[in-house]
């Protein structure tokens, strides 16, 4: 709660947190446009593949031309303006810098840009949640190695989560179950960039559908960004993915603690002290009213009987028996809360939520049936879809993870539903995220 009043000292000593921003994309946009108006933190350079998208970014979060004007990094610290450039390791190379945020939101890059940051002492805001889930437990003990901090993105869903998890153990209860909320049915799963927009137009009017990116729009469509964030949640909190992954409970903010509880308590969960994502969508296509698409939530317990009564007392949402309850916090504003990782990792040294264990894995499931020669097209596509399921079982099976499921070639068939498996591609040994991949296997694979 002493955030803003450290960001104010610095300012008042001539030293802002130096940030550099990797993707200028939706959530680097919304990021930026608070970003600017924040005390004590200065931008000091974009990188952007695409220079003139990333100028038009910032015009669009309201950024006078004059501010993001600065021909170099020198330039941009001597001014107090920002650079804009297409070259990220220069970012990552200056000495200008404190911070980096990756937000490029492809695995590969996330993953590569993370290792350098983190070779160039840099603390890492991994916005990018893919590369995170694919190789996040590695990437964050090679930063603790390093002195450096690598945390969640706070203002995206799973560094929400994770606050809400600590924030119950701190106070002495169990964890019964954490997640969020989405728009989730069964027949999402076979979802592609060319059927989503039947889903989208049930709920979702979009006027201009050059306006969004399709494949993108339908990985949070198909499943796949749920299994991801969950995924983050599990290897830094410790929770545990269910066996058979997320089933997607439909449920209104107000009944979590009824319906994510273990089903021998009359919920739906294979167990306590797991994630779960629930549906504001019922079975029979019905909107689920008050739901929480937009939010989070945790589910907790406790074993003393004068506490449950406290949670019947203070309006701590129990289930009929009274003996769980649940928090949830309606909306999360991803990149306009940002600044709040930025700072915490910059001024206290600590992450707002970052892997210690690898709990839980995605693997890429088929949507369809798949022909040995096919080129698989990763997250979103009309390929696979991404399911979340414990890490032992991932690793004891040789499941493929979902972030290395792109522009691979299929060296058997594989029919619609099954996980496929690293045999059933043609890897790149050489690729760094394969390699980093495949060291973070060994490491938490059981001896």
């Amino acid at each position: 709660m002493n955030l803003y009043r450290m960001l104010s000292q610095r300012h008042a000593e001539g030293r802002p947190i130096r940030v550099g921003l990797i993707g200028a994309g939706k959530f680097g946009t919304m990021f930026l446009s608070q970003a600017r108006l924040t005390t004590g933190l200065h931008v000091v350079a974009v990188a952007d593949l695409n220079v003139a998208r990333a100028r038009s970014q910032l015009k669009s979060a309201c950024w006078p031309e004059t501010q993001f004007a600065a021909k170099t990094l020198g330039d941009a610290m001597a001014s107090g303006a920002t650079c804009v450039t297409e070259n990220a390791d220069l970012l990552i190379a200056s000495h200008e810098i404190d911070v980096i945020i990756e937000a490029t939101g492809d695995p590969r890059n996330g993953i590569r840009y993370a290792l350098a940051a983190i070779g160039a002492g840099k603390h890492v805001v991994m916005v990018n949640v893919e590369a995170d889930a694919l190789a996040g437990p590695l990437l964050a003990k090679k930063a603790r190695d390093a002195g450096v901090v690598y945390s969640l993105a706070w203002g995206d869903q799973p560094a929400l989560i994770c606050e809400q998890v600590d924030w119950a153990r701190a106070c002495g209860f169990k964890i019964v179950a954490a997640g969020k909320g989405t728009r989730y049915h069964p027949t999402y799963h076979q979802s592609t960039p060319d059927t989503v927009w039947n889903i989208l137009d049930q709920y979702i009017k979009i006027k201009d559908r050059t306006s969004i990116n399709p494949k993108m729009f339908n990985s949070f469509i198909d499943g796949t960004k749920s299994a991801i964030e969950m995924t983050a949640v599990c290897n830094a909190t410790g929770l545990e993915a269910q066996s058979d992954g997320l089933s997607f409970p439909a449920a209104t903010r107000f009944e979590h603690a009824e319906v994510c509880k273990p089903r021998a308590e009359g919920g739906v969960l294979e167990k306590a002290g797991v994630t779960e994502v629930t549906s504001s969508l019922y079975r029979d296509g019905r909107d689920v009213p008050h739901h929480l698409a937009m939010g989070t939530y945790v589910v907790i317990e406790t074993e003393s009987a004068y506490s449950r009564e406290c949670f019947r007392e203070y309006s701590m949402l129990p289930d009929a028996s009274g003996k769980y309850a649940a928090l949830y916090r309606p909306v999360h504003m991803i990149g306009l809360e940002l600044g709040l990782s930025v700072a915490s990792a910059a001024l206290r040294k600590e992450p707002t939520g970052s892997p210690f264990c690898f709990n839980s894995d995605v693997v890429a499931t088929a949507k369809r049936s798949l022909k040995a020669g096919e080129m698989l097209d990763g997250e979103g596509g009309f390929c696979v879809w991404g399911k979340q399921v414990p890490a032992a079982i991932s690793l004891k099976a040789g499941y493929l993870p979902l972030g290395l499921a792109h522009q691979v070639r299929l060296k058997a068939d594989v029919n619609e539903g099954q996980c496929l498996k690293w045999s059933d591609v043609a890897v790149d040994t050489d690729d760094i995220a394969v390699r980093v991949r495949r060291d973070m296997e060994t490491m938490y694979r059981p001896s």
